[in-house]
């Protein structure tokens, strides 16, 4: 484990923290403060030590400064949620910045500028990072959703200053290691979305100690169609095939079962109100195509999951966007967020679904970091947690 910042004693000190606001804007103001407020337990602890507490995150993927992705909205919305003034700086590096934070009390906050409006932020540039760390005594990272990228701001600084673990990201290591380090079982794992890619270092890497591994979504396609399985016009991710087929492979030797649809939700267009209907596997008629799991196949799914005690889930079943594919998705986080078992969960569309139907906080945990998340599950390293202090 990592040190976090109940091991530091931050009174008086300039404390630089890696937050992630990387929040969603509409009208010039925040849309939603779900990942501002996930900083809050950090930010409040070291204000309450005395700390000058110095936030720095990226906001969108701006292409050098652009005045809409300025942090002024973030500034704001933070200060109505800590009710204190939020000293907001129009650099993130510089003698400017440095002379502004000077007169920082203890207890303050202070918000720097969008750090990629720097290229050398996502380049980890040694004198950027230099230049952040001379702003700060003490590094704290609570950032999980950007600990996988070698940044700057996440892995540059931390080589340079004391480099902690903030309280979300050190409850991201403690909840997600919980699926690695002698999970209970029946250990599931419900796996969607539409990248096979994206997800088969997990799966290889779980087939080992999980029991089940539940697969929907676009991502289906792969390994039905590795099997000589009809698919008709379904979105399939074609250089991924003969890595799904080695997946099935495995898992005839395998302990764990690796669960494929038997029925589908199929569509002649990928529209609203196209015609849709329920099809067995392989029963897809030309020119149709699949966008949900099939009502017996979220029947067998959801009762796996209930009679489960470690449930992992990543990934939407279909487009559950659109009212008609939305089946799958909503049977699966009701089964999770109603199940007794130890429950996790990341990924954006993961997290947009349990919004939705108003599910998020039945569940155990769910991830802020979908990429870190997963990488973090494959067992890579992660940059942003490997440059923090071993406990």
């Amino acid at each position: 484990m990592k040190k976090s910042i109940r091991d530091i004693d931050a009174a008086g000190k300039r404390v630089l923290v890696r937050v992630d606001f990387n929040v969603p804007l509409a009208g010039g103001e925040v849309a939603d403060d779900t990942r501002i407020r996930a900083a809050l337990p950090t930010i409040n602890h070291l204000r309450q030590q005395g700390a000058k507490v110095i936030l720095v995150s990226h906001l969108g993927r701006p292409q050098g400064v652009e005045e809409s992705l300025r942090m002024d909205p973030v500034a704001d919305r933070l200060a109505e949620l800590i009710e204190a003034p939020v000293m907001k700086l129009t650099e993130c590096v510089g003698d400017d910045v440095a002379k502004r934070l000077a007169t920082l009390p203890d207890g303050g906050v202070a918000l720097l500028e969008n750090s990629r409006f720097h290229p050398e932020e996502k380049k980890n540039d040694p004198g950027f990072a230099a230049a952040l760390a001379r702003l700060a005594d003490i590094f704290v990272n609570d950032a999980f959703g950007t600990a996988h990228r070698a940044h700057a701001s996440t892995a540059g600084v931390a080589a340079l200053l004391p480099a902690v673990a903030g309280f979300l990201v050190e409850n991201e290591l403690r909840q997600l290691s919980r699926l690695i380090d002698n999970p209970e079982h029946p250990f599931v794992m419900v796996l969607g979305g539409v990248k096979v890619s994206d997800k088969i270092g997990v799966i290889d890497r779980f087939m080992d100690f999980a029991d089940a591994i539940l697969i929907g979504g676009a991502m289906c396609f792969s390994f039905l169609k590795s099997q000589g399985v009809d698919i008709g016009s379904s979105i399939v991710e074609e250089e991924a095939v003969p890595i799904a087929a080695a997946a099935l492979e495995k898992a005839k030797s395998s302990k764990c079962d690796l669960i494929l649809p038997s029925d589908l939700i199929i569509a002649n267009d990928f529209t609203y109100d196209a015609q849709n209907k329920a099809a067995p596997i392989g029963q897809i008629p030309e020119g149709w195509m699949g966008l949900d799991i099939g009502p017996r196949t979220a029947t067998d799914y959801v009762e796996i999951i209930e009679n489960a005690r470690t449930v992992f889930w990543n990934g939407p079943m279909g487009a559950f966007e659109m009212k008609p594919f939305e089946m799958g998705t909503r049977a699966v986080a009701e089964a999770v967020a109603s199940t007794q078992a130890i429950t996790v969960s990341g990924g954006g569309d993961t997290i947009a679904a349990l919004n939705k139907y108003n599910l998020a906080a039945k569940l155990d945990h769910v991830s802020t970091g979908g990429g870190a998340a997963m990488e973090f599950l494959e067992g890579k390293e992660l940059p942003g947690i490997a440059a923090l202090q071993d406990a």
